[in-house]
């Protein structure tokens, strides 16, 4: 009976072990949270207010009177003192209200909505094609050390990985749009597609198929090819290169020669052992080189007239709209910051090493 009764007190013992380093881990990784989202809001700050871009003049134009111009820089609280302007700034973002954009005339969240899943549907079509290829290249490539094989594909990744993503944008629309028009031109739709797909999640591409209209879909996706194949290729140089990595490391292990000794199949040793242990250093790649595509598709956004989020701040700097401009900065910066924390969290969660600290 006292063992009975001593089990489950056993059992909730280690659970409450277990409970309080993980609490306290995540309080620490909410707390790094927040101070870093204070210093992209306090950076972003600084920023608006050392550019040489006039806000008050972008509002009311260099012909305004001076009485004009005191009034809307009163008005935007740009006359008190500094530390002022920061917190007034600071509650204002923590609200979702980063201005009114000059050249919408509309408030600047919305504009970052409505272009946002565009970004977001190019990145995302990047970061798969790129991991879909650039991990079995990368373990061809370390299966391989050496010989023919590794050689093409680390030249592969090198171009990918040191040639300017604005030269081979214009070279692709050159080649593939111009020469051979195997591919749309610039934009995300011909234009006699634009406006009959009502907005729903904000994908072209998921919202047309929503609505039933497979001509706009396939158009869509057709605009969609050439971005995301050269931004993909950008990925892939990345993901091949440290997948290439990790697997050299870890066919360099003597657990792989115990395996190959025993007479397991290659196959089976590389992509079920090797691999096995490269996946979550992998993932957090994978997550941080989509993190990156997201924050630096801008060149890529405005050598294709893509409607995203850099192709919106390209436009908004070149009109001194800031407001707009310092809005899509804190976006970027926050979806890079918590695409750094879900990589962080993966890595706890599915490195045993990191559960075992963490029940200590």
């Amino acid at each position: 009976m006292a063992e009975g009764v001593a089990g489950p007190a056993v059992a909730a013992a280690r659970r409450g072990a277990w409970l309080g380093p993980a609490l306290r881990a995540l309080l620490r990784l909410l707390f790094t949270l927040a101070l870093t989202l204070l210093g992209l809001v306090a950076v972003t700050f600084v920023i608006g207010r050392v550019v040489p871009i006039d806000p008050v003049l972008a509002v009311v134009g260099d012909r305004a009177s001076a009485a004009t111009y005191a009034r809307v820089r009163q008005e935007m609280g740009l006359d008190l003192p500094l530390l002022e302007q920061f917190w007034n700034y600071l509650l204002k973002v923590l609200e979702g209200d980063f201005g009114t954009a000059v050249i919408s005339s509309r408030p600047v969240l919305d504009d970052l909505l409505r272009v946002f899943p565009a970004t977001f549907e190019l990145a995302t079509a990047a970061t798969l094609l790129g991991t879909l290829l650039g991990v079995p290249l990368g373990v061809v490539a370390a299966t391989q050390h050496g010989r023919w094989p590794d050689q093409v594909i680390r030249v592969l990744a090198l171009v990918g990985y040191s040639v300017p993503v604005f030269w081979l944008g214009l070279i692709g629309l050159l080649l593939f749009y111009a020469q051979l028009d195997w591919v749309p031109g610039p934009g995300q739709l011909d234009i006699y597609y634009e406006g009959l797909v009502e907005p729903v999640t904000g994908l072209i591409t998921v919202d047309s198929l929503l609505a039933g209209e497979t001509e706009v879909f396939w158009n869509a996706l057709a605009h969609l090819i050439l971005p995301a194949g050269l931004l993909g290729y950008i990925s892939l140089a990345y993901i091949c290169r440290m997948t290439r990595s990790f697997m050299l490391g870890q066919l360099r292990q003597e657990y792989v020669t115990v395996a190959r000794v025993k007479g397991l199949p290659e196959r089976r040793v590389v992509w079920r052992h090797a691999f096995g242990n490269i996946l979550v250093p992998l993932l957090t790649v994978i997550v941080l080189s989509y993190a990156a595509l997201l924050e630096g598709a801008v060149l890529t956004e405005t050598v294709f007239s893509w409607p995203g989020l850099g192709l919106y701040i390209t436009h908004s700097l070149f009109n001194a709209d800031l407001n707009a401009v310092l809005g899509g900065t804190i976006l970027i910066g926050s979806v890079f910051i918590l695409l750094n924390l879900l990589s962080d969290l993966l890595y706890r969660l599915l490195d045993p090493r990191t559960r075992r600290e963490m029940g200590r």
